[in-house]
């Protein structure tokens, strides 16, 4: 039987902003079940949903921490998911969509005031080891308690059961009966999902299968379903966690932006001119510009970090998926039409053909989101916009420009106008992150004297 072996029932982790210098940063949609207290402890992960129509393509990729001789994962579906539904993903494909939509800086260089040529330069910057076996309930114990088990199957080095339940306290007791320490508060957090007729798709680590792999990481997983449901659950994640988790969803849609229809959708601070030494720890810049962000927002916000056509970028921070790559991340509306005709894709007063090199009928919206049991009570309903406009959660620095300010009148005016820009990036710098000022002044190399007056000052003679 599946069962009949040690393993370890661990959640689907969702995803975590990475970065040049990334924060430690996690996201759970399921909740640990272990045999023992020690928590198993999952780091980054991501996950990428291709939609289109009811049609839905999730793909999944866990980083764990911890020693567990097996782990397996629990997800809420909306239905019954068959064998062939399910494949093993490729993980270099999380990190170029990664790239490719990435919070970015982009780097310019002043021009000679003395002269009238511009130059630029563009630059992107819980569960445990497991101590004894435990036999599975039979099908008619599981039936008794209200569990059916509803296909189960291995697909590469994953064994995989789908499971419905008739009551939340039946679907724990299952699991307890099967060696499972249960979190507190499981049943509360299943119940909602249960009324909902939702199935749970379990996916535990074969490690004879494993190991014929020769890697030392754990594959992707992907699932695709029909449901007219359009949402991601993370309320299960909240049982065992810690503190306010991170998650980043790349949605690829054919028509428009994503948002979400329960929760405010906000665009990130972009476009900013900041210090040129930012640049040595983007990385940092970007946690603080969010934490900021997320505090204003009192944790009850998403935020849209990029949205594109995956055809191109202008300038992007990696490059853009190939058609056989967005294919494998399950954009199934690539498909060349009977006859060898190209797929149509929407455009602002019309439909046009797909060509090659050029735009795509998919876009790409990037969504963050730091969310707490408090803040997100709800899990995450999505819907499609009609909206196709560009956007990126991008910042600028300026390189000054190396020449003496007697090299002519335009120098003079110039060195003028580069300290006022300064004191204005150490100011933006600050209200982006929450830095204080007068530090933020001190780093960028500025005199404390080269900090704007305020406006009101002197209107009274003051």
């Amino acid at each position: 039987m599946l069962f009949q072996r040690k393993w370890i029932l661990v959640s689907m982790a969702l995803a975590a902003l990475t970065l040049a210098a990334p924060h430690d940063a996690r996201a759970f949609c399921g909740f640990y079940v272990g045999k023992a207290d020690e928590p198993l402890v999952n780091h980054a992960s991501q996950v990428v949903i291709a939609h289109h129509d009811d049609k839905t393509v999730i793909s999944l990729m866990n980083d764990y921490q911890g020693e567990p001789s097996d782990f397996a994962l629990v997800v809420p579906v909306p239905v019954v998911l068959q064998k062939g539904q399910v494949h093993i993903g490729d993980r270099e494909l999380f990190q170029k969509i990664d790239a490719y939509s990435s919070p970015r800086l982009v780097e310019y260089y002043d021009p000679d005031p003395c002269q009238t040529m511009n130059s630029e330069m563009p630059m992107a910057a819980g569960g445990m080891m497991l101590h004894r076996e435990a036999a599975a309930p039979s099908q008619a114990e599981a039936k008794a308690l209200g569990v059916t088990v509803e296909a189960e199957y291995t697909v590469g080095e994953y064994d995989i059961v789908i499971l419905s339940a008739k009551e939340s306290s039946g679907l724990q007791t299952w699991l307890q009966q099967s060696g499972y320490k249960i979190p507190l508060g499981a049943d509360r957090a299943l119940e909602p999902y249960i009324r909902s007729d939702m199935k749970f798709f379990v996916a535990k680590v074969n490690l004879t299968e494993h190991n014929r792999t020769g890697l030392t990481y754990l594959r992707p997983l992907q699932f695709a379903f029909e449901s007219p449901k359009f949402m991601l659950p993370i309320r299960l994640g909240m049982i065992n966690s810690q503190g306010p988790q991170d998650l980043v969803v790349y949605m690829l849609t054919e028509n428009g932006r994503v948002e979400t229809t329960n929760y405010r959708t906000v665009k990130l601070p972009t476009g900013m001119d900041i210090p040129e030494y930012v640049r040595d720890d983007f990385g940092g810049f970007y946690k603080a510009m969010f934490d900021e962000q997320v505090k204003r927002n009192d944790m009850r916000a998403v935020f849209t970090e990029y949205v594109w056509n995956m055809g191109w970028c202008d300038p992007c921070a990696g490059p853009p998926l190939s058609r056989d790559e967005l294919k494998n991340l399950g954009v199934f509306w690539l498909d060349d039409q009977e006859g060898g005709v190209a797929p149509m894709f929407r455009r602002p007063g019309g439909f046009m053909p797909y060509q090659p090199g050029g735009p795509m009928p998919v876009l790409l919206t990037r969504l963050h989101v730091r969310y707490s049991a408090d803040t997100f009570p709800e899990d995450l309903i999505f819907q499609e916009t009609q909206d196709q406009e560009n956007f990126q959660a991008r910042y600028v620095m300026h390189r000054p420009w190396d020449g003496s300010p007697t090299a002519c009148e335009g120098a003079r005016n110039y060195f003028d106008e580069l300290n006022k820009r300064k004191a204005h990036e150490a100011e933006t710098l600050a209200d982006l992150t929450g830095w204080n000022l007068q530090d933020v002044i001190k780093k960028a190399g500025l005199s404390p004297e080269s900090q704007p007056k305020p406006w009101w000052q002197g209107i009274w003679g003051s």
